[in-house]
């Protein structure tokens, strides 16, 4: 018997300085049984840095054909298509085809290993942003998680601030690749 994904729930309010975007999001995340608590953060951040009315969660882990997170404009065409991880140059070539923009999280203990694997073989693709989160942050991030959270995010100058009543996390992204 295959194992369900656990839900959570995240009420996260959003203060984005630097879009001049303030509003409050519901979120129901679906965490796939292989899915970290670390990576499950992440997704709740990349979704924070470019939040609006259409963007949305895909099925992730669930289907190789869909994003972490992506925005589709009214015909149903791909705007933005938002990775999470350490994906393959093939995953994010096929996404930079199918999108108009493309953005990579990359994070955790390997990522600059990562990204001197696979950074060559993505470089010609113009629509390609990626972006690393270090480590001691993500694992940071862990620690917010709980069944139903309560989340603040402000968004300033590029620095993020996430966290609970209890914890905040400043986030602080190193662009790899700029569109």
């Amino acid at each position: 018997m295959a194992l369900k994904s656990t839900i959570y729930k995240a009420d996260v309010q959003i203060s984005d300085m630097d879009r001049h975007y303030y509003q409050n999001h519901q979120l129901t995340i679906a965490k796939h049984p292989s899915e970290t608590d670390e990576r499950m953060m992440m997704r709740i951040v990349a979704f924070a840095l470019h939040a609006s009315e259409s963007l949305a969660f895909g099925k992730g882990l669930s289907d190789v054909e869909e994003p972490d997170v992506w925005q589709k404009d009214l015909t149903g065409a791909i705007d933005l298509w938002i990775e999470v991880g350490l994906p393959d140059d093939k995953r994010i070539l096929k996404a930079c085809g199918r999108a108009a923009r493309v953005i990579v999280y990359s994070y955790g203990t390997t990522a600059d290993i990562w990204w001197k694997q696979i950074g060559s073989r993505v470089e010609r693709a113009k629509n390609l942003s990626v972006i690393q989160i270090p480590p001691h942050v993500t694992q940071e991030l862990e620690k917010l998680v709980q069944r139903s959270m309560q989340l603040q995010c402000t968004i300033d100058d590029g620095q993020i601030w996430i966290g609970s009543d209890d914890m905040t996390v400043q986030v602080t992204p190193e662009i790899v690749k700029s569109v």
